[in-house]
């Protein structure tokens, strides 16, 4: 039988690589398969990159796509232990604030975005709940 391994939640996949400098300067350069992140605070998100866009009560918007995807990669830097969780998620979430305003979002729904992140999303950036990998069809495993 013929296996795929794949994992599931994304909606969106990077068709070119993006960088953007941020303020987060990790102890040692990150460089994964789709992230990379600098001494200086380079973060590049490399193209076939994907995520899931924005989260929760929202609806996806063209002023709130290039937060979620810069979010989406620094949590998932969290989750994947290369970044210190209790060190730059707030760093994170500000960022995706500051970006969502920079592309036109209101600063209301900015703000929203921003409280929201930080009250229910730490789940997202814990170690302990990295995607799992699946396995398809029926009967394929590890």
């Amino acid at each position: 039988m013929k296996c795929i391994a794949y994992n599931s939640g994304y909606k969106y996949q990077l068709k070119e690589s993006y960088t953007l400098a941020t303020e987060i300067k990790p102890i040692n350069p990150i460089d994964t398969d789709y992230i990379k992140l600098d001494l200086s605070g380079d973060l590049t998100i490399k193209k076939g990159y994907a995520w899931d866009g924005p989260s929760g009560p929202t609806i996806d918007t063209l002023n709130f796509m290039r937060g979620s995807l810069v979010h989406d990669a620094l949590y998932q830097l969290m989750r994947e232990q290369n970044l210190d969780h209790d060190m730059y998620r707030e760093i994170a979430d500000r960022l995706l604030q500051n970006i969502c305003k920079e592309d036109g979002m209101w600063l209301l729904r900015a703000w929203w975005v921003y409280q929201g992140v930080r009250i229910f999303a730490d789940p997202a950036a814990d170690p302990a709940n990295r995607r799992p990998v699946v396995h398809a069809p029926k009967g394929c495993e590890a």
